[in-house]
């Protein structure tokens, strides 16, 4: 919630993406302030005072939820103008973003409803897991089993909570990866997180094969 990961969680998957023939969209949610060395000020915080933390996000997270919502329906509206189908429209988040993208899969209308949500690492512990809706977004789930926030496990929640309410939803847990892999390349199997989401997308219909494959 603190600091924008814009390129390697951000620009680098929009380009990606955008080399697959498949229209990406980089949104800027509301952050919690700080000064300007963000990712020091997290560390030292989450050292001396971790609860502080939740503190800061707490207010927060409902405003970057609302900006989420607000992209889709702005993307879902202006769908003609940009040459998509207004019925494959989802939504990616890494960490903090990951809790936007539960936060906007719990929180839709009918004008916002993503078709489909893809929650990498997402930040359980921000935004808790809750029951799947039931008209449920189709899921795809990333994270490492190695994550040193301990995400995995919240990660494995959100999949749980879509098989029980009769979703067929998609988990890549990888061994290695830690947190933040996003578009790095670590020599892992996790390096290849992109390939599987575009794997997935085009057995789920979410995708057309590109022309030059």
């Amino acid at each position: 919630m603190y600091a924008h990961s814009i390129n390697s969680e951000g620009r680098d998957v929009a380009k990606w993406l955008a080399d697959k023939g498949i229209t990406a969209f980089v949104l800027k949610y509301r952050l919690v302030p700080t000064g300007e060395d963000a990712v020091q000020e997290v560390s030292d915080e989450g050292q001396t005072n971790p609860a502080r933390i939740g503190e800061r996000v707490a207010p927060v997270l409902p405003l970057s939820v609302a900006d989420g919502l607000s992209a889709i329906s702005y993307v879902r509206v202006n769908a003609e103008k940009y040459q998509l189908d207004p019925n494959k429209i989802g939504f990616m988040g890494f960490s903090a973003g990951g809790a936007v993208t539960m936060g906007v899969a719990y929180n839709y209308k009918e004008k916002d409803r993503p078709n489909f949500i893809v929650p990498v690492y997402a930040w359980t512990s921000a935004y808790p897991v809750q029951e799947a809706p039931e008209n449920a977004p189709e899921l795809l789930v990333i994270c490492a089993s190695d994550d040193p926030l301990g995400l995995a496990p919240g990660s494995i929640e959100i999949y749980n909570s879509w098989m029980k309410a009769g979703h067929t939803p998609e988990l890549h847990m990888y061994a290695k990866g830690g947190h933040g892999f996003g578009m790095k390349k670590q020599d892992l199997p996790a390096d290849n997180w992109v390939q599987r989401f575009y794997d997935w997308s085009v057995a789920q219909g979410i995708t057309s094969t590109s022309k030059s494959e």
